[in-house]
C-alpha cells in the first residue's frame, strides 16, 4: 500500500510538472526544454545531465536498474516523445532524434506505445498536440 501511494504521488508530481513545462515549452521559453527533462531525470531518481545525455540502450538499463522501469515507462516514453517534436519544431534536430531514439528504446524495452497517451495527460495532449 505504502509503494502504491509513494508511485502515484510521484507519478502525480511528473504528471504536472511535464505539463507545466510542455506547455512553456511549446512557447517558446528559453529553459522549458530543460525543465521537461528534469521531470523526467526527476522521476528516473537521476541527474538531469546525465540521464538525458545517456544512449537510449544506457537509459534503458538505468530504468530498469532503478527497480520502477515498468511502473513509470508509459510517462517517460511519453514526455520523451513530446520533447522530441518540441526540439525538432525548434529546429534542433539532434536533440530530437536522440529524444526520440530514448522514447523508441523505452518504448521497445519496456513494450508501451509512444504514442499512447497516459490517461492523466490525455487533456493536455489534445491540447497540444493535436
Amino acid at each position: 500500500m505504502l509503494q502504491r501511494d509513494y508511485i502515484l504521488e510521484i507519478v502525480g508530481q511528473f504528471v504536472d510538472g511535464v505539463s507545466e513545462a510542455l506547455r512553456r515549452a511549446l512557447g517558446g521559453e528559453a529553459g522549458a526544454c530543460e525543465d521537461v527533462e528534469s521531470q523526467v531525470a526527476e522521476l528516473l531518481e537521476l541527474d538531469r545531465a546525465t540521464a538525458l545525455s545517456l544512449a537510449p540502450d544506457s537509459l534503458v538499463t538505468m530504468m530498469v536498474l532503478s527497480g520502477m522501469g515498468d511502473t513509470v515507462a508509459a510517462y517517460v516514453c511519453y514526455a520523451l516523445d513530446r520533447l522530441s517534436r518540441v526540439y525538432e519544431a525548434r529546429g534542433e534536430g539532434d536533440l530530437a532524434g536522440l529524444r526520440r531514439l530514448q522514447a523508441r528504446a523505452v518504448a521497445e524495452s519496456f513494450d508501451c506505445d509512444p504514442a499512447a497517451v497516459p490517461a492523466e495527460l490525455s487533456s493536455l495532449d489534445a491540447e497540444l498536440f493535436s
